[in-house]
């Protein structure tokens, strides 16, 4: 499938041909992903547009496992400056199923009175070209414009193509041959060594390109003025129709950037709510372990009121040093510890007193604090060692009622 005639003058029918083909749907579809399908017509556009010596296509590609899938194409020539004149290089870009994320293939396309110089740093004997370019394709900064240009770069420095040479035509007595070609190409195959420098082989465009409106006959005079009239309202209803189409395609292409901000903005603030709701279900399990803490407490406060309550209320004179109890030798440790430290404080305090009074020699006083100092030191070694054995029981028992809670 081919666009119609005039494509390369009007930018028009070329979008309208590329939004056709790549809208089709069943068995004539391409296959391009559909999130590509905008940026393939776009690169399009772009390449075309700069290089009007390219034609936009579909046609059946062969792969090596012997596959055929329908795929676009620009067929045509590129530019080829070498030694001050600018010559037109033959060749065929295939835009693969994977692209725009994978490069496209390039071959080169020489016509029967060419051939492919042999070796080349990057054709192959087959036309399948290999540039940097490819190589190096990245996703999507890379595109079809930038591709041709180092095409027509790299093959100014290493031209592909040669013209063959042909004999010369014999010319006959009858019929001569009043317009020679001006063209006279030289070609150097196989090595040999000619007088002439190799020259690339130059595709000219036809002086006269044919016309659009078909065969160029000359209308006849005497043309119904209906038909004409016909022709005309016609014309004038399909330019009407490509201006609005224009027009319409403008803002389809302005809504479908703002949705496209719109979905980039409603992802944004999806992770935001999803973080949110990751934060706030670590909080609710972090409340839930305090809640699970607060109730157990309070249990344990329960039975304690509940076992003491009992005690006090029938008792008058309660005696300061049996109003506690302690539950366990380890608590009883911890207090007794707990009640020397504090006596020794005492004491200390005491002969600081009077040592400011003067009641106590100095000596007497240093040996004094220091004999009282060193006993305190083992009290409070002691009451720190009775007090980390006394949490690992305590959290080996919240383990064992956390457990029954969960139960």
């Amino acid at each position: 499938m081919v666009p119609p005639a005039g494509t390369q003058a009007n930018p028009q029918q070329l979008q309208q041909f590329l939004s056709s083909v790549l809208s089709q749907r069943g068995p004539s579809a391409l296959p391009y992903t559909e999130d590509t399908k905008w940026l393939i017509r776009q690169h399009l556009i772009s390449l075309f547009t700069t290089y009007p010596s390219l034609d936009p296509k579909t046609a059946s590609f062969t792969h090596n496992d012997g596959r055929s899938v329908n795929l676009l194409q620009a067929d045509g020539t590129v530019p080829m400056p070498f030694q001050g004149v600018t010559y037109n290089i033959p060749v065929i870009i295939w835009l693969m199923e994977t692209y725009p994320r994978h490069p496209p293939l390039v071959y080169v396309n020489p016509t029967r009175d060419m051939i492919i110089k042999r070796p080349h740093p990057y054709v192959t004997p087959s036309g399948l070209v290999s540039v940097p370019y490819l190589q190096d394709w990245v996703f999507p900064s890379s595109n079809l414009v930038d591709l041709v240009r180092e095409l027509s770069a790299y093959f100014a420095r290493e031209p592909p193509l040669y013209s063959q040479r042909r004999p010369p035509p014999q010319v006959s007595n009858l019929n001569p041959n009043p317009n020679p070609s001006p063209i006279q190409s030289q070609s150097s195959i196989g090595g040999g060594n000619s007088a002439a420098a190799a020259r690339p082989y130059s595709v000219r465009p036809s002086a006269f390109p044919p016309s659009p409106y078909g065969s160029g006959r000359t209308q006849s005079q005497t043309e119904d003025p209906n038909e004409v009239y016909k022709r005309n309202a016609v014309s004038k209803l399909v330019d009407m129709v490509h201006t609005d189409m224009a027009e319409m395609r403008k803002v389809q292409e302005a809504e479908v950037e703002g949705l496209f901000s719109t979905q980039a903005t409603l992802r944004r603030r999806e992770d935001e709510i999803d973080k949110g709701l990751r934060e706030m279900r670590g909080e609710i399990e972090g409340l839930e372990q305090q809640l699970q803490m607060v109730l157990m407490n309070s249990d344990i406060l329960d039975d304690w009121v509940r076992e003491n309550q009992a005690k006090t209320r029938d008792a008058k004179d309660v005696d300061v040093d049996t109003a506690f109890e302690c539950v366990d030798s380890m608590s009883k440790k911890m207090l007794d510890c707990t009640a020397a430290d504090m006596a020794i404080e005492d004491v200390v305090y005491a002969l600081d007193k009077a040592l400011q009074e003067s009641s106590v020699p100095f000596d007497q006083y240093l040996r004094n604090i220091r004999l009282l100092s060193r006993e305190q030191f083992f009290h409070r070694a002691t009451a720190t060692k009775v007090r980390a054995a006394q949490m690992q029981a305590q959290v080996a028992t919240m383990a064992a009622r956390i457990e029954c809670y969960k139960g």
